[in-house]
């Protein structure tokens, strides 16, 4: 669908992509932090989106060429939002397994880090994959499941389910195979 620019018209920012960028951020700062603080409920995880958001925008967009930077941004902010509530989620799972252990099996606070950014950087990987996928490889992983059984789970044939862990173990250790 055709969008008339009389309707959208384009906002005119300086040229320089330094100027365009400055005047994105002084015009819509506020109104972003604004936003995110009201999906947030805290000003200071709003805040640190805020920033996140126009460090992205910084990085990776042309400023200067934006019709509309208000629905940008907030596609931008919704997108890190989802990421950060979704950490939140594998950071409380993973402090819920640490509550029940034994306090002289609980790792130091730097291997408590390491594990948690281990474990978010496996989520993201496993995210594009498949369901069927994803489950068969944390049922093997961390359940200990068998192929036949993770076949009968998924009513599928063990050779598909061997296909499935490979998939998996590829996008984890190499960044392919989805």
């Amino acid at each position: 669908m055709l969008v008339s620019p009389a309707i959208f018209p384009a906002v005119s920012l300086p040229s320089s992509p330094a100027n365009a960028f400055k005047t994105l951020y002084s015009d819509h700062h506020s109104w972003l932090n604004h936003w995110l603080r009201k999906k947030l409920g805290n000003s200071f995880d709003a805040a640190d989106l805020t920033h996140d958001t126009f460090m992205r925008v910084l990085t990776s967009t042309d400023t200067a060429t934006l019709r509309e930077p208000r629905a940008f941004l907030t596609t931008v902010a919704s997108g890190l939002l989802s990421n950060f509530y979704r950490r939140r989620k594998i950071e409380q799972s993973y402090l819920d397994a640490l509550s029940i252990l034994p306090d002289q099996d609980i790792p130091s606070p730097e291997v408590r880090m390491m594990v948690l950014e281990t474990l978010i950087e496996i989520d993201g990987l496993l995210d594009g994959l498949p369901g069927d996928v994803r489950k068969a490889f944390l049922w093997s992983q961390l359940d200990g499941l068998g192929q036949a059984e993770i076949a009968r789970q998924l009513g599928v044939s063990v050779s598909t389910v061997k296909r499935y862990i490979v998939r998996a173990v590829q996008q984890c250790c190499f960044g392919e195979g989805s």
